[in-house]
């Protein structure tokens, strides 16, 4: 390397270090998600460093020369949008730092470098509301510290011996770490994020010493939107329930009231950005209020919120072969949920310009509510492939396989947003993706069935077998009360609920064997509409056999404990009756007061694989 390189770094060089970082990171990122137990043992820190660096590669390898200000003021904000996890903000607001320090220079000397790692430490520590040493600012803070004092004394000036003295205190204050977080200490392990930014720092090291940047990994995992692994190692389960971030964009962003308002809500809160641009990561309970409050200061983008006890719950069992996931247009009681540790990947819904996550950011209750309401009649969209393979990532690298539930594919791009982001999963466990050729409560059954076999101990293939003999035999039924909603959405003509209106008709929706909803006839007349309801089901359903029938109502529980009523006097033959809350996905057509119920047949569970 020669004494000009040796004495700057311009635009050119600091992102060939930093590809020779980053690239060092994605390498290493299964070691730091096996090791990561603080601030919650959910085993993402590798993937989330990965994720939230990887994406400044394309600026960092772009053809031509760099400015060094512009080429920063570039990857902090790519780095903002991107970042996953506290450790993917922290180092984003570390780089913003670096970038406002930088401003308009060309090129850094070891003194204008160690001023902007200093100013980036600042950052990242005022990005916390309780910063704590231990983690991955005590390196940070190590790292501005000993560049800064190097600078300021004889011989600070050559960048080969400024970064080979840097790194010496850098991984002493890793070593540091074990001994600072009693976590660390219990697990015998340095913290992840720190050990991230050290590897991270190391590439760079490397290329600045030897002119050599550390080989191109497997970069396949980039190519998802979000994805996280999670929980792989012993540690506390967090005392909230949701991962929830999301991205606030505004004219004038007061960081502070922000911060503020946000404090009350949970735990692990991390806000980056500027006043433009900020990105909020925090642990709650209720994923809405963390966006209502950011809608309070600018428009939202990139909403998500990971269910961590579900991951914590998965990640620790032992005894089943397989996981079971669904998309939320499957309809599923609570208790069954909750029973049979069911993971569901959430739809999308917007009204206007204000988007939610199904079930998840914004309940039943409240859609309904909207949707009676808000002039904008809403849109509902299938989860995107990056949805699907983010959990696809989790539990395919804690189960040898992986059963996936979804939504008719004759009603939805959700079965084919599931196979495509099923097959750029790059972990070991096999995932099987069934397109249910049904809706609501029986997509539901479906899902609850497979979830059994595996508390039960089924082989996956056996499962399968089982769930696609039981696919033609699950019937499912709508009543609407009123077609108005179906006519805002565009899924019937206006003149067909005039024709309904005035002859009095209400039609009764089914899926049918090929996965088509549609249609399948008419109950006349307006009185008794629920016992004509039941009977029409009654006549449909009965075989003889032991049958589980599902109840989900849209706001309109009287009418679902009558309906349960009239179809246990209809059925004797049911032996299970299950009643929730119908979701948005059909809900959206039939609006408050439409009944969804599905028969199925009792099946017996496959034998134990044992």
């Amino acid at each position: 390397m020669s004494d000009t390189v040796s004495a700057h770094l311009d635009g050119n060089r600091l992102a060939n270090a930093l590809v020779s970082g980053i690239h060092r990171v994605i390498d290493e990122q299964d070691f730091l998600n096996r090791i990561n137990v603080f601030p919650v043992a959910d085993g993402d820190t590798g993937t989330n460093l990965s994720l939230s660096l990887g994406t400044a590669l394309p600026i960092l390898v772009a053809p031509g020369d760099k400015h060094l200000g512009t080429m920063l003021a570039s990857l902090a904000d790519a780095l903002l949008d991107s970042s996953r996890g506290n450790s993917g903000a922290i180092v984003a607001q570390f780089f913003q730092g670096m970038s406002d320090s930088a401003g308009e220079l060309s090129r850094f000397t070891t003194y204008t470098f160690g001023k902007a790692a200093m100013l980036g430490s600042d950052y990242a520590h005022d990005a916390l509301s309780d910063p704590q040493e231990g983690t991955i600012l005590s390196v940070i803070s190590a790292f501005a510290a000993s560049l800064q004092y190097q600078a300021n004394k004889a011989g600070g000036d050559d960048f080969r011996s400024v970064m080979k003295n840097a790194m010496i205190q850098v991984e002493q204050a890793l070593a540091n770490t074990t001994e600072q977080l009693a976590v660390l200490k219990k697990a015998g392990v340095v913290d992840a994020g720190a050990k991230g930014f050290v590897i991270l720092l190391t590439g760079m090291t490397e290329y600045i010493l030897h002119g050599r940047i550390a080989p191109e990994p497997d970069l396949s995992l980039l190519f998802s939107e979000e994805l996280s692994f999670n929980i792989t190692t012993d540690g506390a389960e967090s005392n909230y329930r949701y991962c929830t971030e999301c991205i606030v964009t505004g004219a004038n962003i007061d960081r502070r009231k922000l911060r503020e308002a946000l404090d009350e809500l949970g735990d692990s809160l991390v806000l980056a950005g500027t006043r433009r641009k900020a990105k909020i990561h925090i642990h709650v309970d209720e994923p809405e209020k963390v966006f209502g409050i950011g809608r309070q200061f600018g428009e939202l983008s990139a909403e998500k919120a990971d269910d961590m006890h579900r991951q914590f719950a998965s990640s620790h069992n032992d005894v089943r072969h397989f996981a079971v996931i669904t998309d939320s247009a499957a309809d599923i009681a609570d208790e069954d949920m909750e029973r049979l540790d069911i993971h569901m990947v959430p739809c999308r819904i917007q009204f206007g310009d204000r988007g939610y996550l199904d079930k998840i950011s914004i309940s039943t209750e409240a859609f309904f509510a909207e949707l009676e309401t808000n002039p904008n009649h809403p849109s509902t969209s299938q989860p995107a492939p990056g949805d699907f393979r983010r959990q696809y990532q989790f539990l395919a690298s804690h189960f040898s396989d992986v059963i996936s539930i979804s939504l008719t594919a004759q009603a939805s791009g959700a079965f084919q947003a599931a196979v495509a982001a099923a097959g750029r999963v790059n972990a070991p466990g096999r995932i099987s993706v069934i397109d249910s050729r049904n809706a609501s409560t029986g997509q539901g059954l479906l899902a609850v069935f497979a979830a059994e076999c595996a508390v039960a101990g089924s082989t996956v293939d056996d499962t399968l077998q089982a769930i696609e003999s039981l696919i033609p035999k699950t019937l499912t039924f709508a009543l609407a009360k009123d077609l108005r909603f179906a006519v805002q959405g565009g899924r019937i003509p206006r003149y067909i609920k005039v024709i309904a209106d005035l002859l009095r008709l209400t039609p009764v929706i089914r899926t049918f064997e090929d996965g088509r909803i549609a249609t399948a006839g008419f109950l006349f007349g307006r009185r008794k509409r629920l016992e004509k309801f039941a009977r029409y089901i009654a006549r449909k359903s009965s075989t003889g056999e032991l049958l589980i029938v599902a109840i989900a109502h849209a706001v309109c529980l009287d009418d679902s404990v009558e309906l349960a009523r009239l179809l246990r006097k209809k059925i004797p033959n049911i032996q299970r009756l299950i009643t929730t809350d119908l979701g948005t996905a059909l809900g959206v057509h039939g609006g408050p007061g439409m009944l969804m119920v599905t028969t199925q047949p009792v099946r017996p569970i496959p034998a134990s694989a044992s």
